[in-house]
């Protein structure tokens, strides 16, 4: 590691820390989820080319959710690899809006069509509603893959953060359930384990964009006096048993994020598991990088590298018949 903060990182870093008022007490979902709406209007890639973007309200056990469908540009008609998208944000705030640009780049650089998935966030809905939400969408998405446009052999789960947190566990149910089958996951930043504090989010617990303070608020809310052992909110607690037989895995973590360590603890879980993982840790950038991409030009060079590595990975997967579904 470089043990650099990337000098743009560290810019919006002082922006963010410059306009920060009050305290965690002071905290509120509606408040931080406008602040973050904020950040994305000043630093979130803009303009990027998309063949269609559009939203999709299908009906879940638990109500309405909205999908947002991007298609990438210069695609062809027929169906292409589906990537079902979960945002980050703690499982309190960040939306669809917040994380378009992500989604449109990852499309574009992909090709692949990606699905964003506006779940119910806490503490509204707290867990386990952002799970189901997550296992129905991506299982909705699976069945209707023909009408999407979709390759229903060639479906992953990708996610940042808390979303990265979703992804994995929609994976372990899909296994254990028998479906949906997926191809891939794709990892960004994941939270994997709510039950203990590893060495970087100590190391990185201020200053470093996403707060202890902000964490332990949030986690409060997203649990509602959950047990944080359970493998559907600390996916790293899962068994072998639980993670041999997944999907590959790519997952990313940054330098300087307090999630880097679990980020890691997990791609070696599931490579000691048997599955195929690929690991990056990206050097100099922080947590909700990817988000950042029209002010840090390093991450929007990662990000570019996620989603070519993604449709890479897609295209090169096995072709299964739809009844081994």
């Amino acid at each position: 590691m470089t043990r650099a903060l990337d000098r743009h990182a560290k810019r919006v870093l002082d922006m963010l820390a410059a306009g920060r008022t009050g305290r965690a007490s002071e905290l509120t979902p509606r408040g931080l989820r406008e602040s973050m709406e904020r950040l994305a209007r000043a630093v979130d890639l803009r303009n990027v080319a998309a063949a269609s973007v559009n939203d999709l309200r299908i009906r879940s056990p638990h109500g309405e959710l909205t999908l947002r469908l991007y298609t990438p540009p210069d695609s062809p008609g027929d169906s292409l690899p589906g990537v079902v998208y979960f945002h980050g944000g703690t499982g309190v705030f960040c939306s669809l809006d917040t994380h378009d640009g992500l989604c449109r780049t990852l499309a574009a650089s992909s090709g692949c069509r990606i699905i964003s998935v506006d779940y119910r966030l806490a503490p509204e809905n707290p867990f386990p509603a952002a799970i189901d939400d997550g296992l129905f969408a991506t299982q909705w998405i699976a069945d209707n893959a023909a009408e999407l446009g979709i390759d229903p052999t060639r479906i992953a789960v990708a996610g940042d953060s808390a979303g990265g947190t979703i992804a994995a566990v929609v994976c372990q149910l899909a296994k254990h359930a028998g479906g949906p089958r997926l191809a891939l996951q794709v990892l960004l930043c994941p939270v994997t384990d709510l039950a203990s504090e590893s060495p970087s989010r100590v190391e990185f617990a201020t200053g470093f964009f996403i707060e202890r303070s902000t964490l332990e608020w949030a986690k409060a809310l997203y649990c509602g006096g959950a047990d944080l052992s359970d493998p559907r909110i600390s996916p790293l607690r899962s068994s072998d048993l639980d993670l041999a037989g997944l999907p590959a895995a790519q997952i990313h973590t940054a330098e300087f994020d307090p999630m880097r360590d679990e980020g890691q603890a997990y791609a070696d879980a599931l490579s000691a598991a048997g599955v195929d993982v690929s690991y990056v840790c990206h050097d100099g950038l922080i947590h909700h990088y990817y988000c950042m991409a029209g002010a840090i030009p390093r991450a929007r060079e990662v990000l570019l590298s996620v989603g070519t590595a993604m449709g890479n990975a897609l295209r090169a997967a096995p072709r299964r018949t739809v009844a081994a579904q």
